[in-house]
């Protein structure tokens, strides 16, 4: 209990002050579970984040998932998806209910927290390629990740590289002598995974199948939202015109209140998913927030319980770690990208931006500070120089 404690009270924190996107969150949970506290090392949390970018479904919140059932086993999974998502969540419904964001963002604390994004992208980057890059070849496959999904940032991109980075790895690694796997401490049996992902599949043939055979607004919100999460790669901004086509052409909700919590997801901390919550309180109040946001999110638990041991498996073999040194390389030039695009363009403008982005790196990289501070010193630093 006191493990599980500890888990969701870390993963609560960061879900109330992981703002930046998916890319921010792997630079917050770096800071917070590998650097801080070790639960995880570098190459372990490498290797986690490399199949949750391969995975369709929120990667940040596979990867919040993933450290929990390392930590705590499959429970402390979904207590460190409720602390880190919870948050989000409740924000979002109380925007459909008449919460306001307009405010906030006149006083400049978006701003602020996209400038705190930039620092902490860049210090969990450098970081990461110091380790998952360390010679000449490996450097050359993150920096050849990253010019191709700059100049071609469509989400398959993502996923080819990923792919070429494996199959360059083992072909330059496989007669290396690389140091073994570590394998994540899970403990899940091949039955359960084998039920977790017949379940996945299952739902996604069924759900239509049911709700072409009722009438229940329920059964339609948790088809609209499963079929989201289970087939769209790339995390939150990708899912975005999906549920546009599924709930405004159908008259679930209109275009203003759809482009309403839009902005207002852009402005809270946690999983952009969690914009499911605010459409289905829209929808069908309390009771329609609950069933959109556990149908989006149900693929991602479902996928990664099925696909975990198999992946921890296949690690062992030579071959594997061969591929996984590319992959990891591979994963620091996406990251990269994303620091660029859309973290970077969107929160540097100006001179003065770039130069508190620099102040607040520095407070990670050389003075050791927590994210959570300068988070807070972001969020004041923005309403002090961008207010209105």
């Amino acid at each position: 209990m006191k493990t599980l404690l500890e888990i969701f009270i870390i993963s609560l924190r960061l879900g109330l002050t992981s703002f930046g996107g998916p890319v921010a969150h792997l630079g917050y949970f770096r800071e917070a579970y590998v650097h801080r506290r070790q639960w995880l090392s570098e190459k372990q949390y490498a290797d986690l984040v490399a199949l949750c970018q391969f995975l369709p479904g929120p990667a940040s919140s596979q990867v919040g998932i993933g450290i929990g059932m390392a930590r705590g086993g499959t429970v402390g999974g979904f207590v460190s998806f409720i602390g880190f998502t919870l948050p989000s969540v409740l924000l979002l419904m109380a925007v459909a209910v008449g919460f306001q964001q307009q405010g906030l963002i006149e006083l400049g604390l978006v701003d602020g927290l996209k400038i705190v994004a930039v620092a902490v992208v860049a210090h969990a980057l450098l970081g990461m390629g110091r380790n998952l890059a360390p010679d000449a070849k490996r450097a050359s496959i993150a920096v050849l990740s990253f010019v191709a999904v700059l100049l071609a940032p469509a989400v398959w991109m993502q996923v080819a590289v990923i792919l070429a980075a494996g199959l360059i790895g083992w072909g330059l690694y496989r007669n290396a002598d690389l140091p073994k796997a570590e394998s994540l401490p899970l403990k899940l049996s091949a039955k359960f995974s084998a039920v977790c992902l017949t379940l996945f599949f299952s739902l996604l043939a069924l759900l239509p199948i049911l709700r072409a055979a009722t009438d229940s607004l329920h059964v339609q919100l948790a088809d609209s939202f499963y079929r989201a999460g289970a087939l769209v790669f790339g995390g939150g901004h990708v899912v975005l015109p999906l549920l546009e086509r599924e709930v405004v052409p159908t008259g679930l909700l209109s275009e203003s209140e759809f482009l309403a919590g839009y902005g207002a997801a852009q402005a809270v901390p946690g999983p952009l998913f969690t914009f499911a919550s605010y459409l289905g309180m829209v929808i069908d109040g309390t009771a329609g927030a609950i069933t959109a946001t556990a149908a989006i999110f149900a693929p991602a638990f479902l996928l990664l319980l099925g696909v975990l041991p198999l992946w921890l498996k296949l690690q062992q073999a030579p071959a594997m770690r061969a591929a996984a040194a590319g992959v990891n390389a591979g994963v620091v030039g996406i990251l990269a990208a994303a620091l660029y695009d859309p973290v970077f363009t969107s929160a540097i403008t100006a001179s003065a931006d770039l130069a508190f982005a620099a102040l607040l790196f520095m407070l990670l990289m050389y003075w050791k500070q927590p994210a959570w501070l300068v988070v807070i010193l972001g969020v004041l630093g923005g309403m002090l120089f961008y207010g209105g």
